[in-house]
């Protein structure tokens, strides 16, 4: 047995761990030289006022390159819900962008009484800056109302600020809320000019991208067309026949049926009209294709991110119903732009480099008129009959005052101050209250917003209401109208209850990184965001209260 000093075994030790290290540091160092991988760009898109059903009512009619390339080769949540109470379009473009709900967002409805300035507050409006593109006023907005980030907003920090992120939509609040706070851009269709504006939020001037677009005109080579049928008229089996007594007579026709034209309504502005028609989904495409090249989106060394929104569904819609030859060809149509879209993607992109989502900010209730051809309940009530009988009643019982500050997005806000300086409890005032109300033709129950948990509600609900409650922006009192109601129009349909048929929309994801496939099980739309981000890489939102639908992700 051949015997080695202490010394001489510490050196072989120590040689030999040298040696070993130095053999094993060639991996990690080449490890460290690869990039992770991550789409060039990633698109979201919602659809103003796409119900659920939607994709399979016209699926026979859509073309394999828009709805149909999402729904056949990317992931289908078909279960799919709105969380909250105030299924309207300022909260839902806020809640899928940010995974968040209302009650840490802050943005409860359109409009809200805002308690701290003591007025109505619109969700996107910014007194403090001016607009960019014109010299109106359509600007002065900004996403400042919004209390939490979005996801262009994570992937701005994330990279430095090197993503460009761009929001583009007719409606202000559909570009600005999606791009959030660190967006490079938000652009929105400004009806008086017919061009595509922004705020000093972004910038003090239009690119010249922008510039060039507005320069194009297409607005008033759209203004002067008409808007005719695409496919023949006995081929819109999914719609009930043209001119139903429930549909809106748009400006300066006489009747619902096609061909429309586009008359300007007294005191409108020229291009109101277009937004009502496919026109407008039109323009919003070709201004999202301008801005691909323009900011040169997805050709960059890091992830950019293009926020879309189609508004024309919205007001074709609230016009026409959910079950009329206007929607269904309105569809038809866009299926086409989505499209012209994807296809401009592959090849400025590259297949397979892009990511791509699509939901939609709310759902809609079938037209009471078409429901009563089923002998389905519903009903319609005007919207100043619940907030005259309110402070009819409050008045009453507490003798003259200003009791109740406004009644709004189906809730009563009360005067907390003359409440306090009286001594009376909300909790008195809700009994009394819902005693009166219960009263009343189309209400089904009135919730106390601060004691959710003594009303006896299904579990599910509840929670709709618990997600859409911010003390300085809710009201008190939530009014519940029956399944089929509507509040405040006789023609035409509108959205915002807890009901399946305004919560239950879209969520399609796309391409890069994604797993085809679809669930059964409910999602939600605060699961938006953070499946992005996972695909991404990069922290969610912080107001995000979702999880990733992991069965959508490779």
């Amino acid at each position: 047995m051949r015997l080695y000093s202490p010394v001489l075994l510490l050196s072989l030790l120590v040689a030999t761990t040298f040696a070993q290290t130095k053999k094993a540091a060639t991996p990690v160092a080449s490890a460290s030289r690869q990039t992770l991988a991550r789409p060039k760009l990633v698109v979201g898109i919602v659809v103003d006022q796409m119900r659920y059903d939607y994709l399979y009512r016209y699926y026979d009619k859509y073309t394999t390159g828009g709805f149909r390339r999402m729904m056949d080769g990317g992931f289908n949540a078909r279960n799919n819900h709105y969380h909250y109470a105030a299924t309207y379009t300022g909260p839902g473009h806020a809640a899928i962008y940010t995974g968040s709900a209302p009650a840490l967002n802050g943005i409860v409805g359109n409009d809200f009484y805002e308690r701290n300035i003591g007025r109505l507050m619109y969700c996107a409006e910014d007194t403090t800056v001016n607009t960019v593109g014109n010299t109106g006023t359509a600007g002065k907005m900004s996403p400042r109302n919004l209390l939490v980030t979005t996801i262009g907003d994570q992937l701005k920090l994330a990279t430095d600020g090197r993503a460009k992120v761009v929001g583009i939509a007719l409606k202000d609040r559909g570009a600005i809320l999606p791009a959030g706070h660190a967006a490079n851009g938000a652009y929105w269709f400004d009806s008086k000019d017919g061009n595509f504006i922004s705020s000093t939020f972004y910038q003090n001037e239009l690119p010249k991208w922008v510039q060039d677009f507005n320069a194009r005109k297409l607005p008033e080579q759209f203004i002067s067309q008409k808007w005719e049928p695409t496919l023949a008229m006995n081929q819109y089996t999914e719609s009930t026949p043209d001119d139903e007594p429930y549909e809106t007579i748009l400006a300066g026709e006489t009747k619902s049926v096609f061909p429309h034209t586009f008359a300007i309504q007294a005191g409108g502005s020229k291009y109101e009209p277009l937004r009502t028609s496919p026109y407008g989904d039109q323009i919003t495409k070709e201004f999202a294709l301008a801005a691909i090249k323009g900011e040169q989106l997805g050709q960059h060394d890091v992830t950019d991110m293009l926020c879309l929104s189609f508004s024309s569904p919205d007001y074709i819609g609230h016009a026409f119903g959910t079950h009329a030859i206007e929607t269904e060809d309105n569809y038809i149509r866009l299926d086409r732009q989505l499209a012209d879209i994807f296809a401009q993607l592959d090849a400025s992109v590259g297949k397979g480099q892009w990511l791509a989502f699509l939901s939609a900010d709310h759902g809609v209730v079938d037209a009471p008129g078409f429901l009563q051809q089923y002998r389905i309940p519903s009903g319609v009530k005007s919207y100043g009959e619940v907030g005259d009988v309110v402070k009819a009643a409050l008045e009453k019982a507490y003798g003259p005052g200003q009791w109740m500050l406004s009644y709004f997005n189906q809730q009563v806000y009360l005067n907390h101050a003359l409440l306090t300086e009286k001594k009376i409890a909300i909790q008195d005032v809700y009994e009394y209250l819902k005693s009166t109300l219960l009263k009343q033709r189309g209400i089904v129950n009135v919730i106390n917003l601060h004691n959710l948990g003594a009303e006896a509600l299904p579990l599910l609900q509840e929670n709709l209401f618990r997600n859409v409650f911010h003390p300085n922006r809710s009201g008190d009192f939530y009014v519940m109208q029956p399944p089929g109601w509507l509040e405040g129009r006789t023609k035409g349909t509108t959205h915002g209850t807890t009901y399946t048929y305004d919560t239950h929309v879209p969520f399609l994801i796309y391409g890069w990184g994604v797993k085809p496939g679809q669930t059964f099980r409910r999602t939600h739309i605060h699961d938006i965001a953070p499946t992005v981000t996972a695909l991404l890489s990069i922290l969610e939102p912080s107001g995000c209260i979702g999880n990733p639908v992991e069965e959508a992700i490779k």
